[in-house]
């Protein structure tokens, strides 16, 4: 088609889970910062790839990653509290590297008709370390890819197509997981109708909510998901983040509610474990502070060691059902290599401690941003658990306005400082530290962040 029409939305989709790369202080920062060869490289990858929010036009440029930190071509240095939820045992850990590198060697693909002992290594020890009977996997190179086995797999277990999901949710850019999503950047404009079926609620979360209280909203929550398991009849899975990556935190009881709701009316759970699993929440997995048992879980980013894709969608042995079809044949699902770098990612992330470190670290941080919450007015909420952490900027505390300019100008302030991270709903600073950040990380990247909130207040006139 020489001229096919142009598709336009009369209005550009809401700020969602990362930041937009549409920012003018973005350009006013590159402007700064960006030296003649990361221009080039930005210049040829803004016209070889397709334009598309979030991504491409990219904000810098990238010469190495180690630990965690990434370096860019002028040489500047930023420690990364974004990494996209994956760089758990740091970038480029050696003794990944090692271990992807022997298995190069030795056995370096795996037709899909020949069983892969690595690969089956890998399976028995995503059984061993997920909840309760989790125990048959099958893996992708992606996330979506996970979370769309996972609806397929709850299609032939309840002969139901129908799911409940959670609006501004992220479940992976695939058509199956943008439907289930509920980013309206990842589902709506020129791309829909999208699949069938996929009701939404909105979320819980105490300090912003679709209902506008102050409390309660997990279990406003919790009574419109049975509500809805109830009046549709005929729902076969709900499928949510444990832990929203926003962040928001499942009060006590949350999950279990829902459970529970599922077991009576004959719908599986999904959890979508892809940025909050392996350590990322202070547990293994999320769902464990809560004590509840998926039917499903989906694993990945992180599951790579930061160096290769591989994920995983992990389930209970009765829904081993699809003996006569093929719903996750895919040409690299036993790969030696991948599964042999997420085997020894969990194994480094279990001999360092990493999940411990998580959880003490994080709780250290979290102490910290309470405490800036206190001297800062442009904080209004401060959320999270372990290495998952949100702090919300709001241009007043009693009406919870969102300071969306605000949020933009302290992340480009602390850029510009050497700290990486990235912005959530347009107000939110979402730090996802690795799991190898120290108290000392912490007290670096909470200074650089306290200096920028100080210069922005002073900015805004709010001191």
């Amino acid at each position: 088609m020489r001229n096919p029409p142009v598709a336009k939305t009369a209005i550009p989709p809401q700020s969602g889970e990362g930041d937009l790369n549409s920012s003018p202080r973005r350009r006013d920062w590159q402007a700064e910062h960006i030296n003649t060869e990361a221009r080039e490289i930005l210049d040829r990858d803004t016209q070889y790839f397709l334009h598309q929010s979030i991504s491409t036009p990219c904000l810098n440029t990238i010469r190495k990653a180690e630990g965690i930190w990434i370096e860019d071509h002028a040489g500047k240095r930023y420690m990364d509290f974004h990494g996209n939820n994956l760089h758990h045992i740091g970038y480029g850990h050696p003794r990944l590297i090692e271990a992807i590198t022997r298995q190069m060697h030795e056995l370096s693909f795996a037709p899909r008709r020949y069983a892969c002992d690595v690969a089956a290594q890998l399976a028995e020890k995503l059984a061993e370390i997920t909840p309760g009977d989790l125990s048959k996997s099958l893996f992708t190179t992606g996330g979506s890819d996970a979370i769309e086995i996972a609806l397929k797999m709850a299609r032939v277990a309840t002969g139901r197509f129908k799911t409940i999901s959670f609006w501004d949710a992220f479940h992976g850019a695939g058509f199956g997981a943008s439907s289930v999503g509920g980013e309206e950047m990842f589902r709506g404009g020129p791309v829909g109708p999208l699949l069938t079926g996929t009701e939404h609620v909105p979320p819980f979360g105490d300090y912003r909510n679709a209902w506008g209280v102050r409390e309660g909203s997990a279990e406003l929550c919790a009574s419109q998901i049975r509500y809805v398991l109830e009046k549709e009849g005929d729902i076969g899975a709900v499928i949510a983040e444990p832990s929203r990556a926003v962040p928001y935190i499942a009060p006590p009881g949350f999950w279990q509610q829902v459970r529970e709701a599922c077991n009576e009316y004959g719908a599986l759970l999904i959890f979508d474990e892809i940025p909050t699993g392996l350590g990322k929440t202070g547990s293994m997995f999320s769902c464990e502070h809560d004590q509840v048992v998926p039917d499903i879980l989906v694993i990945g980013k992180g599951l790579g060691g930061g160096i290769l894709p591989i994920a995983a969608a992990v389930c209970q042995p009765e829904l081993d059902l699809t003996q006569d079809y093929a719903y996750g044949h895919y040409t690299h699902e036993k790969n030696p290599v991948t599964t042999r770098a997420a085997l020894t990612t969990i194994q480094i992330i279990e001999e360092e401690g990493l999940v411990e470190n998580a959880a003490t670290t994080g709780e250290y941080a979290l102490n910290r941003l309470f405490e800036m919450g206190e001297k800062h007015p442009l904080i209004g909420d401060v959320r999270g658990r372990g290495f998952l952490l949100g702090v919300e900027l709001v241009k007043d505390r009693d009406s919870r306005e969102p300071a969306n300019e605000a949020a933009d100008m302290v992340l480009y302030r602390s850029l510009a400082k050497g700290l990486s991270f990235k912005i959530s709903m347009g107000n939110v600073l979402t730090l996802t530290p690795s799991l190898i950040t120290t108290c000392e990380d912490i007290d670096f990247a909470l200074k650089v962040i306290d200096e920028s909130l100080c210069e922005t207040e002073r900015e805004l006139g709010y001191a």
